[in-house]
């Protein structure tokens, strides 16, 4: 095992140090500040599970009913937004009239359509979050504890 430290400084002038210190080392200080990039090697048993972990738990119903519900979720939703968004476009090309509608003083029709793609984005954001906390984590943390060798 080995260790590599390369000091460097990203503030100022050009970032030859910190280039090489991202080259040798793998990496770099991300947030642009003085310090020290330290690595360390490991052997392939040290880093994670071997590949028959992998390959078990991929053929595994709990991996198989995973997908089954990401997948339930997203392509309906995508297939639904995907839909609002080209009604939206077609509409703002081939129906200027209706688009132009007035509502309240100046806000008209496309103004509205155009600003509820905004919150139909983030509706669908809270929606998948949701679903994600309540179908998708647990399943997704009994998988990651039988990878790491939990087996919860």
């Amino acid at each position: 095992m080995t260790q590599v430290s390369i000091r460097f400084l990203t503030k100022n002038g050009p970032h030859l140090e910190a280039l090489r210190a991202r080259h040798v080392a793998g990496t770099y200080d991300e947030y642009g500040e003085e310090g020290t990039v330290s690595t360390v090697e490991h052997t392939p048993s040290e880093s994670g599970p071997d590949a028959q972990k992998w390959v078990d738990v991929q053929a595994s119903e709990d991996f198989a009913q995973l997908k089954h519900r990401l997948r339930k979720f997203v392509f309906p939703v995508s297939g639904l937004f995907l839909a609002w968004y080209l009604l939206y476009v077609l509409l703002a090309d081939y129906a200027h009239g209706f688009m132009s509608t007035k509502v309240i003083g100046n806000i008209n029709v496309g103004l509205i359509f155009g600003l509820l793609q905004f919150v139909s984005t983030f509706v669908i954001t809270t929606l998948y979050v949701r679903h994600a906390n309540k179908h998708l984590d647990p399943l997704a943390e009994k998988l990651r504890g039988e990878i790491e060798g939990d087996g919860k």
